[in-house]
């Protein structure tokens, strides 16, 4: 019944394909991939650390260690503004690509990325009346649960779409990719209709954050929220690698993986709540940055193939270099201003989807 996956070379079963054997297989090339991705996320981080209006060199690097000396301002600009900048690129841009991932496989279509089907702008939303209701309709939520409640609703959010456009895609245990993508341009609509709202009613201050906020942006990174949105995208990636073989079990289907032995709802429930907390841990910490989650693990798919053991870790590694790239260049671009971040994924992100469509038309028909 496993027969297609094995001849891909992915497990289902916790035991090694017949073609992991063969040192040219696709199982062995995932592996090194995935593991290259890691020094080449290191240093695209170390160039997002040197980029930006001040001007640094690798030496500065050394103005980091402790009792190193060197200029003051030189090492608060690399602690305190490009240091939180980066890791924020890393854990955001990680979040969106195993999310987007682990989407893709539980709906078996390369089309499920958080911000098309609506897992965003569902954040989104919530977010935002946290932002502009948080002094008053919301005042009792906030202060309780402090920091956590920005990252807390986005969540929420998150949750309540995903569930949403689950519910109205899939019948008969099958996923449809057009009821998919219409039901999320309906969640996109009403959420961003319902932020809109919200957007109406805040005031002055709270408009300016909004503004950048909604178009993506880094450029609120600091140590302290930091913190809070780490902790709560690092629950999910823990999570996330316990689904990978049973989202290799539903490459085939939902019948095929309850006949290999994998609980099916369980799988549901566990990859809709870790990538809504992970989209909305991400939103709330640097708003509406797209198709981050569509290109990443697509490009990685046709690089490495489908295992998921290897796709969800690789997609995040890819995701966070993407993202850590493009703040460096959004940075550069317009300098000394700062072009938001959201606006770079789109003008890569939004070619690269009407490409994939092209190839899926067929299916699609």
């Amino acid at each position: 019944m496993s027969a297609v996956l094995e001849r891909e070379g992915v497990a289902v079963d916790g035991q090694p394909s017949t073609s992991s054997a063969n040192p040219g297989s696709r199982q062995t090339r995932a592996r090194y991939v995935t593991l290259a991705l890691v020094p080449a996320l290191g240093l695209v981080m170390m160039i997002g650390l040197l980029t930006g209006a001040v001007a640094t060199s690798p030496r500065d690097l050394l103005a980091l260690l402790p009792g190193t000396g060197g200029d003051e301002w030189t090492r608060y600009v690399l602690l305190e503004v490009r240091l939180p900048r980066v890791i924020l690129g890393a854990l955001v841009g990680a979040a969106l690509g195993a999310s987007g991932a682990a989407l893709q496989g539980l709906f078996r279509n390369p089309l499920a990325d958080p911000g098309l089907i609506g897992v965003a702008a569902g954040a989104a939303f919530a977010a935002v009346a946290v932002i502009v209701l948080g002094g008053t309709v919301l005042a009792p939520l906030v202060g309780w649960l402090g920091m956590a409640a920005l990252p807390v609703a986005a969540f929420l959010g998150g949750l309540v779409t995903t569930l949403i456009v689950y519910r109205l895609a899939s019948h008969q245990g099958q996923t449809a990719v057009a009821t998919l993508l219409l039901a999320g341009i309906a969640i996109n609509a009403i959420a961003g209709a319902g932020t809109g709202l919200l957007v109406y009613m805040a005031d002055d201050q709270q408009l300016r954050t909004l503004t950048f906020w909604n178009m993506g942006s880094l450029a609120q990174a600091e140590w302290a929220s930091l913190a809070v949105g780490t902790a709560l995208v690092v629950l999910a990636f823990m999570a996330l690698p316990l689904a990978a073989r049973g989202l290799n079990g539903m490459m085939l289907g939902e019948n095929v993986a309850r006949h290999l032995g994998f609980s099916v709802h369980r799988l549901k429930l566990l990859v809709i709540v870790m990538a809504a907390l992970a989209v909305g841990s991400a939103v709330a910490l640097a708003g509406i940055i797209g198709f981050v989650g569509l290109v990443v693990p697509h490009i990685l798919r046709m690089a490495i193939g489908p295992d998921h053991r290897y796709l969800l870790p690789a997609s995040a590694l890819g995701g966070a270099m993407l993202l850590v790239m493009a703040d460096a260049a959004a940075r550069v671009v317009v300098a000394p201003a700062e072009l938001p971040i959201g606006l770079l994924t789109a003008l890569v992100g939004g070619p690269f989807f009407l490409w994939l469509l092209l190839r899926m038309r067929g299916r699609l028909g």
